[in-house]
């Protein structure tokens, strides 16, 4: 009975106890015991309002108007921006760029070019205030190329989830093949090798590796390519700093049409960003390519796609990283699906960061 098989559903995905069928994307509950259960928060987390549970049965509407964050921001240097993700404690944003080229660092012989940092995989990473303003930056050297990276807040700062261990394989692009755990320090120069740096393998054979956070329920999202094609990895974030790499949803990337930009999941929908600048890629100056797919992480279905309409007046407008916000960490509930856009010139980018918070 249709009613019946609806609700069963619901009471699954509200136990956040779930197991991998890697292949098939299916999800069974993993131990009957947790049934109910909310997902453990992080030490220190605040307190969730018991009167607005969680439901990650529940996804953005796509269709909805967004509305801007802050607009044409400066990043620390002046590359294209490449993603971001929100420390919500602590209302910091966090944003990474391929390091610009002619800069000199520590431990280096000469200025360094745009092509080479590219394909080293060296990375900038800016933090912001909620309004768009400086508040730092680190540099990591050999690190990959920025597609997508994650905060996790500890006290008055954040560790970063990243990738790591660059290998430029395309001749041209460096691209992790590990992930990576460090902790954000204002003007540090960070390698691979670095003490501060953690590096984990969560799927072997795998490489272009990257990850998220999803701040609400606590989870890392992965996304990898294995067997020249790509997947995403759903995995309990204390599991995975505890070395317990048991994914809790594995599903195929489905087919896009225009280049991929990033990604970021809450509950159980995985939200995929496509698109590029106008002018390119079969981007028309005014209206663009940029789009949103929503995916189900129970059965790797996609639930919607929707083209995104919004910034179109940004006269250099490419999509650019994918992040949930929490604008009140007492109400998980109540989500912002954040996207960026590079904007500004040649040589002078900057950062333009929209968001829907409409739920269906």
């Amino acid at each position: 009975m249709a009613g019946q098989g609806n609700i069963s559903r619901r009471r699954l995905l509200r136990a956040a106890a779930f197991t991998a069928v890697v292949g098939t994307g299916a999800l069974r509950a993993a131990d009957p015991a947790l049934a109910g259960q909310s997902p453990a928060a992080p030490p220190g987390a605040q307190p969730v309002d018991p009167a607005t549970p969680l439901d990650p049965s529940v996804r953005f509407d796509l269709t909805a108007p967004g509305r801007e964050l802050f607009g044409n921001r400066p990043l620390h240097n002046v590359t294209v921006p490449q993603s971001l993700a929100f420390d919500n404690e602590n209302g910091h944003v966090y944003v990474v760029q391929l390091m610009a080229g002619g800069r000199q660092l520590p431990g280096e012989s000469a200025p360094v070019s745009g092509a080479v940092r590219s394909y080293q995989g060296d990375l900038c990473l800016t933090r912001l205030d909620l309004a768009g303003t400086e508040l730092g930056h680190m540099y990591l050297k050999g690190f990959g190329h920025g597609v997508q990276i994650g905060a996790e807040p500890v006290g008055d700062s954040a560790f970063l989830w990243t990738e790591v261990d660059s290998v430029a394989d395309d001749g041209t692009n460096g691209w992790g093949t590990r992930i990576a755990r460090f902790r954000f320090a204002d003007g540090a120069v960070l390698t691979p090798d670095s003490p501060e740096v953690r590096r984990m393998q969560l799927v072997p054979g795998s490489d272009r590796t990257t990850c998220g956070i999803d701040p609400a329920f606590h989870r890392l999202v992965m996304r990898y390519r294995i067997a020249g094609a790509f997947r995403y990895g759903l995995y309990d974030l204390a599991d995975v700093r505890r070395n317990r790499f048991v994914p809790l949803a594995d599903v195929a990337q489905p087919a896009l049409s225009y280049s991929f930009q990033g990604y970021t999941s809450y509950g159980d929908r995985l939200y995929l960003l496509e698109g590029s600048s106008y002018g390119s890629g079969g981007s028309t100056p005014g209206i663009g390519n940029t789009y949103l797919t929503c995916v189900d992480w129970v059965t790797g279905a996609v639930l919607d796609r929707q083209l995104v309409t919004d910034a179109q007046s940004l006269p250099f407008r490419e999509p650019e990283g994918l992040a949930i916000q929490l604008p009140d960490i007492r109400r998980p509930d109540l989500p912002r699906l954040a996207f960026s856009f590079a904007s500004g010139v040649a040589g002078a980018r900057v950062t333009s960061v929209w968001y829907k918070d409409v739920l269906v």
